[in-house]
């Protein structure tokens, strides 16, 4: 069955909106009736198997506070934000930028600024990315159960100067002061012999869901992948990495030293 089949004569639910669908970027909240349908036309008779689909869709994510940031996010990444703010950890390496929900919107601002001339973005699509990645970070570390963060940032990530020293100084004290709450732990990977990823990655500890492993790719996009094997091998790769960095406390000395500077 394609899926102009699959979708003929359903209200508000097009070709390209059942890709998206399938693709984990929408769900059926706003009509159910669409998702009892197709079921339907796909041969889904096993009413404790429809009730149980109709359970998870109402269970996945809102994402509807997304809707006005989607034209300016790459593929794939609207679905991870929305499963991120539903996270009980997340796992994250960062070994060349500040990881995005540590960052501060000077500190946001001023990547975009950069890469402007070489990516062709706008004013418009710089203030909306800043806007979206303060929310992700109130929605993840602000919430009334906030999200376990445990975070490896390269050194490199600190000593690349990203905008003014003031920039610099007050990314530095917010991220003493986010390293200093009970439910986030940052460690610096300092300039010194022994493993660690060459690119970043995150893992999302979903509760009774599987977890994810989330990488952006060389286009830009972003991929998650719920497979095991996946999950597990960049599992290992943070915990590798964990012995190595400096740990909590010489971590917090680390950027007080830095914002002296």
């Amino acid at each position: 069955m394609t899926r102009r089949e699959a979708v003929r004569g359903l209200k508000d639910l097009s070709e390209a909106t059942l890709a998206r669908i399938e693709h984990g970027e929408l769900n059926f909240r706003r009509n159910v009736g669409n998702l009892r349908a197709l079921l339907k036309r796909y041969s889904v008779t096993d009413e404790r198997l429809v009730e149980e689909l109709l359970d998870l869709n109402r269970e996945a994510p809102n994402e509807d506070w997304l809707t006005q940031y989607r034209i300016f996010m790459p593929p794939g990444m609207p679905h991870f934000v929305g499963l991120e703010a539903e996270a009980v950890t997340i796992t994250a390496y960062h070994p060349t930028v500040v990881y995005g929900v540590l960052q501060t919107p000077a500190y946001a601002k001023a990547i975009f600024e950069t890469g402007r001339p070489i990516e062709d973005t706008t004013s418009e699509f710089i203030k909306r990315h800043v806007e979206l990645r303060m929310e992700r970070k109130r929605r993840v570390l602000a919430r009334e159960d906030p999200v376990r963060l445990r975070v490896i940032l390269g050194e490199a990530a600190l000593r690349i100067q990203v905008g003014s020293d003031d920039v610099m100084r007050e990314q530095y004290e917010e991220i003493v002061r986010l390293a200093e709450l009970d439910h986030v732990s940052v460690q610096v990977m300092p300039f010194r012999r022994g493993y660690r990823s060459t690119h970043d990655f995150a893992v999302l500890d979903l509760g009774e869901l599987p977890s994810r492993v989330q990488a952006d790719n060389a286009w830009g996009a972003v991929s998650t992948s719920d497979k095991p094997r996946e999950v597990d091998r960049f599992t290992r790769r943070f915990n590798a990495m964990v012995g190595l960095a400096l740990g909590v406390e010489e971590t917090i000395e680390f950027m007080k030293e830095l914002a002296r500077r």
